[in-house]
């Protein structure tokens, strides 16, 4: 494949409106996908209690999201290794449109254990979100690759925005369909995953992945900067990634129970968590230009500074919902600094020949602590209360920055010893 690209349309491949291809093509995957998950682990939820007949089994529906999303990172990691990008990403969506198809049948039928297996598969297409988000580092100059990367994340704020809206039409249409309640949603995922799966297919022609092997090559040929295999700073990213996820996730997840139990209005939970999401996607460009000018290491402790102060917010000021607020917004924005500038920082320290499959063990990480910081943080919530979870939070992110600072320092004696 990189061989039939190098000698053929290698040559006449213009870098600038090839890139500028790969992002517009990631993004409008992005939204598309967005927009049919948006509103489906919402009903999903709802769906889990009708169909198990009990309030304790809503749950599932981020829980096997999110494990379906852990378990597809390394079989779409190393399709992308021996197929190429379009192809991983292009089979992504189509495994979770056919789980949204699952997800109907299992309302007609009105099986649970179908439902969960269909929620598994819908989890997939998280880690094709995930795995978008590289994508776009595949071609990008060095002095690019945070903001393509953050594009591709930004994205994801129209589908996180508009896909809750998208629950009432999803019904009718259901029902002008005549399927049952809460099916209808599942339809629109569907088609949305369809639509992405073709989008990739089509428009990552050449794979960006090729492109990025034959550009190694030839690195004047697309004014790519040669990467290093530099296993310190590829640890650093990984730690950064995974605990950042872990914090927001945990405190993130107590959040409604807290505000509810304190007598906070629907409208007040949903606005929060609104605005959280928001921080975590809306800004990333900003992080995406901060890691680029400012370094990776820099803007990944802004972004531990960020949730510092985020769970100071929420656990002084657990009891005044206006803090708690102010708090998940800071949270949002600490994860999209952590998350943006650490991909970066993953993808530039890893060789090529490894890139692919380094990224989806990371995203891995990422799930599998998003899950556990979920799991865990139920039991803190009710331990030592919505304050005490936020304090606790806070030793990840000293970890973090503890990480960070001891190999930046342990490398600059190295440097100073040799020089």
């Amino acid at each position: 494949m990189t061989t039939a690209l190098t000698n053929q349309a290698f040559s006449t491949l213009d870098p600038a409106r090839f890139r500028l291809k790969v992002r517009s093509v990631l993004i409008a995957g992005q939204i598309l996908a967005g927009l049919g998950m948006g509103a489906t682990l919402s009903v999903g939820a709802l769906l889990a209690t009708d169909l198990s007949g009990s309030a304790g089994w809503s749950g599932m529906a981020a829980t096997l999201a999110t494990l379906g999303a852990a378990l597809a990172a390394m079989p779409l990691a190393n399709l992308a290794t021996t197929r190429g990008r379009s192809w991983s990403l292009a089979v992504g969506a189509w495994v979770a449109a056919l789980g949204a198809l699952l997800a109907i049948t299992a309302t007609v039928v009105r099986v649970f254990p179908i439902l969960l297996v269909s929620l598994l598969m819908l989890g997939v297409a998280t880690a094709v979100n995930l795995q978008a988000r590289f994508a776009a580092a595949d071609v990008s100059t060095a002095g690019r690759r945070g903001t393509d990367l953050s594009l591709v994340v930004w994205a994801t704020t129209v589908g996180a925005v508009t896909g809750p809206n998208l629950i009432a039409p999803g019904n009718q249409l259901g029902m002008w369909l005549g399927l049952p309640d809460l099916a209808g949603p599942f339809v629109i995922t569907a088609m949305a995953q369809v639509a992405a799966s073709l989008i990739y297919r089509v428009g990552l022609r050449p794979d960006p992945l090729a492109v990025s092997k034959a550009w190694a090559k030839d690195p004047s040929s697309g004014d790519q900067v040669m990467v290093e295999d530099r296993p310190v700073a590829r640890r650093t990213a990984f730690v950064s990634i995974s605990l950042s996820h872990a914090t927001m996730v945990g405190v993130m997840a107590m959040t409604p129970v807290h505000l509810v139990d304190h007598g906070a209005s629907l409208v007040i939970v949903g606005f929060t968590i609104s605005l959280h999401i928001a921080g975590m996607y809306a800004l990333s460009p900003v992080f995406g230009i901060l890691a680029d000018r400012l370094g990776r290491i820099p803007t990944i402790l802004i972004g531990q500074a960020l949730l510092g102060l985020s769970l100071l917010a929420t656990g002084l000021g657990s009891e005044n919902s206006n803090w708690v607020i102010v708090g998940l917004i800071l949270l949002g924005l600490g994860w999209s600094a952590s998350t943006v500038a650490g991909s970066t920082l993953l993808t530039e320290s890893t060789s090529l020949d490894r890139r692919t499959r380094v990224q989806g063990f990371s995203d891995v990480m990422m799930s599998g602590s998003g899950a556990a910081g979920g799991a865990l943080s139920g039991v803190i919530l009710l331990m030592v209360g919505y304050d005490g979870l936020s304090f606790i939070a806070m030793a990840l992110v000293l970890a973090v920055v503890s990480h960070v600072l001891f190999w930046e320092w342990r490398g600059a004696k190295m440097a100073h010893s040799k020089g």
